[in-house]
């Protein structure tokens, strides 16, 4: 990337960027993210590390500058810590050394000051909020200092009694041995010093003791200090900001300037605007002088702060949103991309038409030997193992894939947009939402019977219902349909294949999802990932995610490539992390998503992309310019006691409640579940098993009906068995090219007249 040409910096300015610094003959110069501030130099391996890990802090109020050649300068403040850095370029090294000498002496300044005022003098405010914050951050360095430093002396502590004692003994073992002539005086001499030694060791353990408990209460006065400056440092930065409120009103006010409620927009970029100008010219030094360079990161791609100019522009327009969304900082642009639609639908709250319940019965704690049970299923399909259902949740299958409805209005939202990336980005939230009900979910579901139905009415309630079938056994695979009245078609089907690798359990969803608006025609298809449950025979069962989604709209040829982080012990990023790049069919990036799957997701509008350097694995990484990011979805809290319900969400604990009218074949309806949800286990084992069994027989007379004659042509000739499903139909998507079935229609149709003739009777 070329450099970018800053003036030389003022006073005070933060100014970062990366520098090569030396460790050592074996790995020689390594480069680093170094940041000047407030008369210290601090770096970081990289830029993400700033938030939380500081590698090396100099005070430059103590500290020599020397320069040996045209990149090279070293920093020292007296022998205790030294800096051999190199800049890319003479020029870059000036920089530095400019802004290095202008913070020392300021901060040399400073220490003066604070030497004449006097330790123990009157509290007065801080002159400056640079200088209260210069304070902090030494006092938090030597903090951290005494901190490693006490815990080194603790280790030594410990080492020295255990080898000590060991020491003791050994010896106190050899004297009593009957050794004559001089082995015998040499052994003697060596118990004299070895006891010595303890005595000194003894005492300087002592002395460390009392180092430590003087270290722990000048600790507590330095933190009070610390928290008074912090304080004071925080009313000063309200103050100013009110000031600046002040000066933004009487400065429009002198102007003539009123606000129209039509360009809410507008008025909310020059408020922006009008509040960063007194910052001045500074502030656009601090962004001019930062490196946007690829980080040492695995990840593929890098978002760094856009510049400023782009938060001040007005005719952009890249992404295809309006205009407005550049200047909103409290809102995400989806409000007011909404609310200024006149097309859109009034968002009134429709009150539920029934109480739904919040509560199941709790979880009861039945003790079994899963290794006797699991032992003999290592490589087998999960499908194929009977398992009783102490390892179950009161859900079947049919209804954990109606859960992913539980965030509709992410969809409710994209069926507004007017852009299809806009759109985009809202249905990716809805793919990684679907995860966020399984962190904590190790129970298994439990495995539909063929002809099983379930069905979700929130027609009155959310604007959709939506309806599940079991459409095969062997593989089996579940179908689902969902409609609302918003304008979107949800449509899966999921078949799973598992296996059970000893310490882990792998779910490979397989099959597609597709989801259609009727407004803009715009078709998207996407798959799962993979699903690894761990810790199956010994320890606390824990649940990742990991892989990639590619969510294509085919209509646009617009893509979202997600990434689910799998979860490492060794990895520095943040667990169960997720990214996302939106692109358009030209593969121009137009939107950064990030979070992580069990928590919330936000997106960025990129502004400019540019290439990096090549990561650890050699492929070029490329750097993204973004906006600040907005959230876009966060996750429902559990209710309360959700420990005791098998950590169900609210809307998983009414998903098993009876309802009036619906199909003999509905989950709800199954006598297994129901008895598991009670709290009748065993009775629930002896139902299943019955259940099993009853499948298995019809499964037969299929079979055999299909050895007496050749099966018929059409929908039904793709199962061994002849199996037809009752709802859904199998067909190749010509938009997506997928097989898959949807919805053949009927269903409510047969509810609403009450006659359900044509189900089998399954329970």
């Amino acid at each position: 990337m070329s450099e970018p040409k800053s003036p030389t910096p003022t006073p005070g300015d933060t100014y970062k960027g990366w520098l090569f610094k030396w460790t050592n003959y074996i790995k020689g110069y390594q480069r680093r993210w170094f940041v000047l501030s407030n008369g210290l130099l601090s770096y970081y391996r990289t830029q993400a590390e700033m938030g939380h890990t500081c590698r090396g802090t100099i005070n430059l109020a103590t500290a020599n500058i020397a320069v040996e050649d045209s990149c090279n300068f070293v920093i020292s403040n007296g022998g205790a810590q030294t800096y051999h850095l190199k800049a890319s370029s003479e020029v870059e090294r000036q920089r530095w050394i400019t802004a290095l000498e202008l913070a020392k002496a300021k901060a040399v300044h400073m220490q003066a000051e604070s030497d004449d005022s006097g330790d123990e003098g009157p509290t007065s405010p801080p002159t400056s909020a640079p200088s209260g914050s210069s304070r902090n951050m030494e006092v938090q360095s030597t903090l951290r200092t005494l901190g490693c430093k006490v815990e080194d002396l603790c280790t030594c502590n410990d080492l020295i009694t255990k080898h000590g004692t060991a020491l003791q003994r050994s010896l106190s073992e050899l004297e009593g041995l009957s050794i004559q002539g001089p082995m015998g005086d040499k052994i003697k001499q060596v118990t004299e010093r070895a006891t010595l030694f303890r005595i000194t060791s003894n005492a300087m353990i002592n002395a460390c003791r009392d180092f430590l408990g003087l270290a722990q209460t000048h600790s507590k006065r330095w933190q009070k200090a610390l928290q008074a400056e912090r304080d004071q440092r925080v009313r000063l930065e309200e103050t100013l900001e009110q000031l600046a409120k002040q000066h933004n009103h009487l400065e429009r006010a002198f102007r003539g300037a009123t606000v129209l409620p039509s360009s809410l927009s507008n008025s909310a970029m020059d408020n922006k605007g009008s509040s960063d100008s007194g910052k001045g010219d500074a502030s656009d030094e601090d962004d001019e002088n930062e490196f946007f360079d690829a980080m040492e990161d695995p990840s593929a791609f890098i978002t760094v702060p856009a510049d400023p100019k782009y938060h001040r522009r007005s005719g952009s327009n890249a992404s295809g949103i309006s205009c407005s969304d550049l200047g909103m900082d409290d809102q995400s642009f989806d409000e007011q991309s909404l609310t200024s639609n006149p097309e859109s639908p009034q968002s009134l709250e429709l009150e539920p038409v029934r109480q739904r319940r919040t509560r199941v019965p709790d979880k009861p704690n039945y003790s079994l030997n899963l290794w006797s049970i699991m032992k003999n299923c290592i490589g087998k399909e999960l499908s194929k193992i009977p398992m009783p259902v102490n390892f179950n949740e009161p859900l079947s299958m049919l209804q954990r894939l109606s859960e992913d409805l539980e965030y509709y209005e992410l969809l409710d939202k994209a069926a507004k947009c007017q852009s299809s990336l806009e759109q985009l980005c809202y249905v990716a939230a809805f793919t990684v939402s679907s995860y966020s009900t399984t962190v904590h979910r190790t129970g298994k579901p439990f495995n539909p019977l063929l002809g099983e139905t379930y069905e979700l009415d929130r027609l009155k309630e959310c604007g959709y219902r939506s309806l599940c079938e079991q459409v095969s056994h062997h593989p089996p695979a579940a179908a689902h349909h969902a409609v609302s009245d918003r304008g979107w078609t949800l449509r899966q089907e999921i078949s799973l294949a598992s296996k059970f690798r000893g310490k882990y359990l792998s779910i490979m969803p397989l099959g597609s999802i597709q989801c259609l608006f009727e407004k803009s025609n715009n078709h998207y298809s996407w798959k799962k990932v993979t699903t690894t449950v761990h810790n199956i025979i010994v320890g606390k069962l824990w649940i990742d995610q990991s892989g990639e989604i590619d969510v294509v709209n085919h209509q646009t040829g617009d893509r979202c490539h997600l990434k689910f982080a799998p979860y490492s012990y060794f990895s520095r990023d943040v667990a169960r992390k997720v990214t996302g790049v939106v692109t358009d069919k030209d593969g121009k990036a137009h939107f950064v998503l990030s979070g992580t799957w069990d928590e919330k997701m936000e997106f960025s509008r990129v502004m400019q992309s540019s290439k990096g350097e090549n990561g650890t694995e050699g492929k070029q990484r490329t750097v993204y310019q973004t906006l600040k990011s907005k959230e876009i979805w966060k996750k429902n809290p559990l209710p309360e006691g959700a420990d005791t319900m098998y950590y169900f969400s609210c809307l998983a604990l009414t998903l098993n409640e009876l309802e009036e009218g619906v199909a003999p074949t509905d989950s709800r309806q199954r006598p297994d579940q129901r008895l598991m949800e009670a709290g009748r286990w065993d009775e629930a084992n002896a139902e299943k098993q019955r259940l099993e069994e009853k499948q298995r027989t019809v499964r037969r007379e299929r079979a055999a009906a299909v050895v007496a004659g050749p099966p018929e042509e059409g929908e039904g000739a793709q199962h061994i068995d002849n199996y037809e499903a009752l709802w859904f139909k199998k067909i190749d998507d010509p938009v997506s090219g997928e097989s898959l079935h949807v919805y053949k229609g009927g269903y409510w149709d047969a509810k609403e007249e009450g006659s359900w003739d044509m189900c089998p009777d399954i329970f």
